[in-house]
């Protein structure tokens, strides 16, 4: 399929029916009335990525609350260039971005069902997320729900904040607890861990976060 007829495809069948619903900023969007040959791959706090059977190297990322975060992230994505590391934007349309696909499973997702993080995931995050910087760039908002790994290699999967200011701290500090607590036990191991257990520890650490900057 060309990528004007998927384009087309796009706004007549997925964009046209979908319905997506944020009920608090700081959880990911609800998606209701999918398409048929449409999956909904992840969720964000203020968009959803989709797929359809007939592309499979493509995504369609669509924006559910505010259309001009989408924009800063196409540029974003312009100013990465090409990187191993990151997607690629493919299109821009008005509420959503076509992006290469990169596949493989969140690192929060490799906790919960028990499988080993490589420490060479980590470090091509690192380098990731160095180069950004060398782009002038700030990795902002990059935790376990958007960073991905498959064979051994990692993945930043969401730059949506890379152009916000200001100082973050997450990647840092689950970098921290990989090498202080996860390489000690989990990764030793490997053990799935309830999701119900890695929210509250989620909701726990942004919680600590708030305080800490209090």
């Amino acid at each position: 399929m060309h990528k004007e007829e998927f384009v087309k495809m796009i706004e007549k069948e997925l964009i046209h029916h979908i319905s997506l619903e944020s009920k608090n900023v700081h959880d990911p969007i609800i998606v209701h009335n999918i398409p048929t040959g449409w999956t909904c791959i992840g969720t964000g706090n203020y968009a959803a990525v989709f797929v359809h059977k007939s592309e499979h190297d493509f995504v369609v990322k669509v924006a559910a609350i505010d259309d001009q975060a989408l924009k800063k992230e196409a540029n974003v994505y312009r100013q990465l260039g090409d990187h191993q590391a990151y997607s690629r934007l493919i299109h821009q349309g008005p509420t959503y971005l076509v992006l290469k696909r990169l596949e493989g499973i969140t690192l929060y997702d490799a906790v919960a069902r028990g499988i080993r993080i490589p420490e060479t995931v980590i470090q091509d995050i690192n380098h990731a997320l160095e180069y950004a910087i060398e782009r002038d760039l700030n990795p902002y908002d990059v935790h376990g729900r958007n960073v991905m790994m498959k064979d051994g290699k990692g993945y930043v999967v969401d730059v949506s904040d890379f152009y916000k200011e200001g100082k973050d701290e997450k990647w840092n500090d689950l970098v921290k607890a990989y090498y202080k607590i996860y390489k000690k036990t989990l990764y030793k191991y490997p053990v799935p861990i309830p999701l119900k257990l890695l929210d509250f520890i989620r909701h726990s650490y942004r919680l600590y976060r708030r305080i800490k900057i209090m």
